[in-house]
């Protein structure tokens, strides 16, 4: 929310959230991190778009599957929720947390 009032920005999910829609297979993660940072470790299928380069028109299809973007935090998928705003893409939800709540929720992580 915006200085605690009105609607929020963006739709958070939870990593627990996150899981269970990974496993029914209706959801698309992108992860926003720069490219050594993905490669360190990632959510599994996730795929890279990083921020310092990422355009809304680059996004995969949707196909019928929630996109989903992370970071390490949650602040850099903000950024890219914004742009996507910005040029008028229905992209709108992010990973609570970040790739830093699904490692310490303890789901697996792909290298």
């Amino acid at each position: 929310m915006i200085f605690g009032f009105g609607k929020a920005r963006h739709r958070d999910i939870s990593a627990p959230e996150l899981a269970q829609m990974l496993n029914m297979g209706s959801v698309q993660i992108v992860d926003v991190r720069e490219a050594h940072e993905f490669a360190a470790g990632h959510i599994p299928d996730a795929i890279n778009l990083p921020l310092s380069q990422f355009r809304p028109s680059q996004l995969p299809e949707a196909r019928g599957r929630t996109l989903v973007l992370n970071c390490l935090g949650g602040k850099r998928a903000s950024i890219a929720l914004d742009r996507c705003k910005a040029e008028g893409s229905t992209v709108d939800t992010k990973l609570s947390g970040g790739f830093g709540a699904w490692r310490s929720a303890g789901f697996p992580v792909a290298y």
